[in-house]
């Protein structure tokens, strides 16, 4: 067997491919805050966020435990990107000041995005969007370790889809949907499928 030549790096970022996702929360005067993001996973019904400290996104999970995760496909990625630095807290942290966040209310706006209303928590969806969660926060917890971050523990309770990516009344067909990848910093969209797990029911 060929052994591959490897190098130990130390890279300043780790985001090594996962869905770009727009977690909606509820500011005080009970409009909605974006933020664009892309730590999370899902198990089941629990979805986790990995969210910034220092930003309104925690702020507003801390005060009002709803949140709206929205998915993005590839064709929004400059939406994306057109909020990548902006926060919606007024009093910038220096660490955001030093690497150009800027303040700014309406993130709808400044994305070129559409809210609508949500089936029962109040941050809205996007509706340009195709897949939009409403969920409930169950548990944030800060990692003593490292405080720059919480971990945010949501359950799922409402999954909206557009109904061109719905196939057997409840799944999801992977031939359709295609999620915004971010990429060691860079937007992806995914290529041809290869195959499918044995658990697969589609």
């Amino acid at each position: 067997m060929k052994i591959n030549n490897f190098k130990e790096i130390k890279p300043k970022i780790m985001y090594y491919g996962t869905p770009t996702l727009l977690l909606n929360t509820l500011n005080e005067d009970n409009t909605t805050n974006i933020s664009p993001m892309s730590s999370s996973w899902a198990l089941g019904d629990c979805i986790v966020l990995g969210v910034g400290l220092g930003g309104k996104a925690i702020e507003n999970l801390q005060r009002h435990k709803e949140c709206v995760i929205n998915l993005p496909g590839p064709n929004l990625w400059e939406n994306v990107e057109n909020i990548s630095s902006y926060t919606g807290t007024m009093n910038i942290p220096q660490g955001k000041k030093d690497i150009g966040f800027t303040y700014t209310k309406d993130k709808y706006k400044a994305a070129g995005l559409t809210a609508i209303p949500s089936k029962t928590v109040l941050p809205t969806r996007i509706n340009e969007c195709p897949i939009q969660i409403e969920a409930v926060v169950k548990n944030i917890r800060i990692p003593e370790y490292k405080g720059l971050f919480a971990i945010v523990e949501t359950q799922v309770i409402h999954f909206h889809a557009e109904e061109a990516l719905i196939k057997n009344g409840h799944y999801i067909d992977p031939a359709k949907w295609s999620p915004l990848i971010y990429n060691f910093r860079h937007y992806f969209e995914l290529g041809k499928e290869l195959g499918k797990t044995y658990r697969s029911e589609t």
